[in-house]
């Protein structure tokens, strides 16, 4: 009897391990985004650990920036309230890890969308956010205002990203030549700038507008007009979660229809209340669209409630109402003279 009741708790303490290891198993590779981030009750984001007008904390802990927002506003589509987006902060070199060890359910975190990324790292980039390309700023005192007379410059420069690649190809496709100085984080690499280890930084033309607000002298240093690459930031996700991955595209298409209908935080409860078709299936009012993508009616009447439309978020935190007054240039607007476009909610 002895011998069947060890029997029987031995399977029972088998039958319990292994219930236990399929439930971590489950929790770890689930690819159901949305199903993993209704249970925990938040949404993660990886952010970049400080890029004004992009991501960046205060003493308190509050994170800003148009990466930021984006975030929000996917939180606000899902639960309707945009504090339950979840910011986590990462590294240029940590970031694709994190995101498919499901450390993050989304990066928006000024990312590059390339083909290797996409197919090497089993990642989706739904839609471009944001339309840049890498630029050059330097002393004020070199007199230079041309990309094409950098010629045996010494160029700071951030190791795993785009930037490193761009740049040899630039100087190589020009014949000149440069001295290479590069440092694993963003931070290190500004410092060395900023203690004259070099004398040409090299980044995103955003990334160099926000990170000119951090020298000890801003206006000593210019920001040559050269555009030397295409740099597409957009959102990133895993594959093989399509549910997911329309979600994060179809939030940043709602609040690029947004703007192009007029539609704003401001007049949100106007425009619940029209009767013109597109603003009827952007809020809700009209259609199922929402519902198809397994979230309410009105997804999209609460990321413009929360957060905003698209240039609402972008004049805020780098155009025109923020410290970096980059123009819209590409990312205004079709309608206006830019890119940015987005397919109809129909």
């Amino acid at each position: 009897m002895l011998r069947t009741f060890r029997g029987g708790l031995l399977i029972g303490l088998a039958v319990a391990i292994a219930v236990a290891a399929i439930a971590i198993t489950y929790e770890r590779y689930d690819t159901k985004t949305l199903k993993r981030t209704i249970r925990r009750g938040d949404v993660l984001c990886g952010v970049n650990k400080g890029l004004p007008g992009f991501s960046i904390p205060d003493d308190r802990g509050d994170w800003t920036g148009f990466d930021v927002d984006f975030c929000r506003a996917v939180a606000a589509a899902i639960f309707d309230d945009p504090k339950k987006a979840k910011f986590v902060p990462l590294d240029a070199s940590e970031r694709f890890k994190e995101l498919q060890s499901r450390k993050v359910d989304i990066l928006s975190r000024n990312t590059t969308w390339s083909m290797s990324r996409e197919s090497n790292n089993y990642l989706y980039f739904p839609a471009v956010a944001y339309y840049d390309g890498q630029g050059f700023m330097l002393p004020r005192s070199r007199n230079i205002d041309s990309a094409l007379d950098l010629n045996n410059s010494k160029v700071c420069v951030q190791e795993g990203t785009t930037t490193l690649l761009n740049l040899a190809d630039y100087f190589r496709a020009n014949n000149m030549k440069y001295t290479e100085v590069k440092f694993p984080r963003l931070e290190e690499v500004l410092k060395a700038y900023e203690s004259g280890k070099c004398d040409t930084f090299t980044g995103d033309v955003s990334q160099l507008y926000a990170l000119r607000l951090n020298l000890t002298q801003p206006n000593d240093n210019v920001i040559l007009p050269d555009v030397i690459s295409k740099e597409p930031l957009a959102p990133v996700v895993r594959q093989r979660d399509d549910d997911w991955m329309m979600i994060v595209k179809w939030t940043l298409y709602a609040m690029i229809n947004a703007e192009e209908l007029g539609v704003t935080s401001k007049n949100i409860d106007e425009a619940l209340k029209s009767k013109k078709p597109d603003v009827m299936r952007l809020v809700g009012t009209e259609g199922s669209y929402g519902e198809d993508l397994g979230l309410s009616k009105d997804w999209a009447a609460r990321i413009i409630r929360h957060v905003g439309n698209y240039g609402e978020i972008y004049d805020r935190n780098v155009g025109e109402g923020s410290k970096l007054k980059i123009p819209r240039g590409l990312n205004s607007l079709w309608s206006n003279g830019g890119i940015q476009y987005a397919p109809p909610i129909r």
